[in-house]
């Protein structure tokens, strides 16, 4: 037996992961912090984790496409009750483990447009995307999904790296290109976007140049240990006001003794400490959906890098989930008022 009895529950309860206390953690499938599939919930979620095992679009080292289920392994010490944003958030919102959209890992192109139709059809039953990498080209086609549905959003795009490159060999989707993509296709609010955690060399002055004239600000690694995380976070909730936001995370944002195992990593990053630390004081804003990406298994050890990176989700789930259920308790004071 692999799963424990379920509880008796209301329609309005969610199903939550199965009881580590009953079940050990090493047991039964490794499903995000061992929350049910999305199919035993009926097929519909609040928040839907999914992988996307597909890094054909990296420039250095691959292994991405083994990210998502690194990072559902490590998910298996997750617990129920997040104390640094006292909730819930399994209990507050139905998160459901949706499995990987399958892509062709020979054709960018056509990967690219199969992540976006997944994405459609599961934002279209309503959920918010929790989605695991996988290498950082999927933000393209999960920004044109979530754009379809809230119009062009704000982004906070956590990384060593701008992502804002115009092409690696000729070819115009890769991981170092999505979000020059995004601007160009008109999908991102350019008064809202935002680096955190950039740092080292670069092709030249003219990157700079670019990624400011697209709109981006810029937090690097260094503003982060020097300003300290409050007031980074401050700012970045200023930028962002109630815009419907996306957050991108690129794991190698953290620095290499955080992080070992991504494909391009970079000396002198945020430590795991500030990266939460800073998605929690992030708490407020419209978070419509996210996605955290290059986690590379094969160069990792001891699960470093894929416990953060599944420490990173749990915290975004959590504040997708505490905003989902302070919007239906609003809608029911309405309702109430109403009648």
């Amino acid at each position: 037996m692999t799963n424990s009895p379920e509880t008796p529950r209301s329609p309005e309860t969610p199903r939550g992961p199965v009881d580590s206390s009953r079940i050990p953690r090493f047991a039964g499938p490794a499903t995000f912090a061992r929350l049910p599939r999305l199919d035993e919930v009926g097929g519909r979620a609040d928040v839907a984790v999914v992988g996307v095992p597909f890094d054909s679009g990296v420039s250095y080292r691959p292994g991405a496409r083994f990210g998502g289920n690194a990072i559902r392994e490590a998910s298996r010490l997750l617990r129920p009750y997040n104390p640094a944003q006292d909730a819930s958030p399994f209990a507050l919102a139905q998160v459901a483990d949706g499995g990987d959209i399958a892509v062709n890992p020979f054709n960018i192109n056509e990967a690219v447009e199969t992540v976006e139709a997944a994405a459609d059809e599961l934002l279209a039953t309503g959920a918010r995307l929790m989605t695991l990498g996988g290498d950082h080209t999927i933000a393209l086609p999960l920004l044109r999904s979530v754009a379809k549905k809230h119009g062009p959003v704000a982004l906070l795009h956590f990384d060593a790296h701008l992502d804002t490159w115009d092409t690696y060999f000729g070819a115009e989707y890769t991981h170092g290109t999505p979000f020059r993509r995004a601007v160009e296709e008109g999908i991102l609010d350019t008064s809202a976007l935002s680096h955190v955690g950039t740092r080292g060399p670069l092709y030249g002055k003219q990157d700079l140049d670019d990624d400011a004239k697209m709109g981006f600000g810029i937090v690097t690694s260094a503003d982060v240990m020097r300003r300290g995380v409050d007031e980074v976070a401050d700012q970045l909730r200023q930028r962002i006001g109630d815009r419907p936001l996306y957050i991108s995370i690129d794991i190698d944002c953290l620095d290499p003794a955080f992080a070992p195992g991504t494909g391009t990593p970079e000396a002198g990053g945020m430590t795991s400490r500030e990266l939460l630390e800073i998605l929690r004081g992030l708490a407020a804003c419209n978070l419509v959906s996210a996605d955290v990406v290059e986690v590379a298994p094969a160069y990792d050890h001891a699960e470093i890098t894929s416990v953060a990176a599944s420490h990173t989700a749990y915290e975004l789930t959590t504040i997708m989930s505490r905003q989902i259920a302070g919007t239906r308790a609003q809608e029911k004071v309405q309702e109430k008022a109403a009648k």
